[in-house]
């Protein structure tokens, strides 16, 4: 029997209402992700990136559909459950870094551990790796503001993966950064999807961004509108 896809959605619809009007963002959506599968979102602003990643991640709710992530279906979890399943589940990588001035690297990244029952000794052990992972370990006790632009971005992929999450997600990573640096963070994107077999749902608008990713989906007006399978040096339609 085929293995489902570890990330489903079925006839998803999403609407805003403002005032007495109903503004639909995702119209009647089909998408199937694999596991440890590096997917990248690309459309004109508005066309519903970003509220399908939030969706995927459980910071919003479909109006009509199912969401299907990891085995859980998120349309029928209480929001103190939805909130649980995000904090063991997902890691979030934002454009803007959203780290605390007042807080070391090292303090930043042990934030999402605050919640678990790890030991003092255990947290300190899952920063230090983590911050190795993204080549940080000598800058773990800088606040964001003795840090370069690239060096918070690692802080914030960091603090992303130090509970070892099922699925990263990340809205335009890239957006704040110089081409050179930017080309660093998905450098090591890549790593924890090839080395670390972690699952990427990535935003962007930048072509050479989503070339890194294995697969492109285009939205338009809440449609997707077209598949593509990333190579080097290639993209194919599928």
């Amino acid at each position: 029997m085929a293995q489902m896809p570890s990330i489903v959605l079925r006839g998803v619809d999403k609407e805003y209402r403002r005032d007495a009007f109903r503004i639909p963002v995702l119209v009647n959506l089909d998408l199937a992700v694999e596991d440890g599968e590096f997917l990248a979102l690309m459309g004109p602003s508005g066309s519903g990136k970003s509220t399908l990643l939030n969706l995927i991640a459980g910071l919003d709710r479909a109006t009509v559909g199912e969401v299907i992530v990891h085995g859980q279906n998120l349309t029928r979890l209480s929001e103190a459950a939805l909130t649980r399943w995000r904090a063991d589940n997902v890691g979030f990588i934002f454009q803007t870094y959203n780290l605390i001035p007042v807080l070391t690297a090292f303090e930043n990244v042990e934030l999402p551990l605050l919640l678990t029952k790890l030991s003092r000794r255990q947290r300190c052990r899952h920063v230090e790796a983590a911050l190795h992972i993204v080549g940080l370990e000598d800058r773990a006790g800088h606040y964001p503001r003795q840090l370069s632009g690239g060096q918070e971005q690692r802080v914030a992929i960091a603090r992303a993966v130090v509970t070892d999450p099922y699925l990263l997600v990340a809205d335009e990573p890239t957006g704040d950064l110089d081409r050179t640096t930017a080309g660093e963070i998905l450098d090591l994107l890549q790593v924890l999807h090839q080395d670390f077999e972690k699952t990427i749902i990535m935003v962007t608008h930048d072509p050479l961004a989503a070339g890194r990713a294995s697969r492109v989906l285009h939205l338009d007006k809440g449609r997707l509108v077209d598949d593509i399978v990333s190579e080097p040096g290639l993209w194919t339609v599928s």
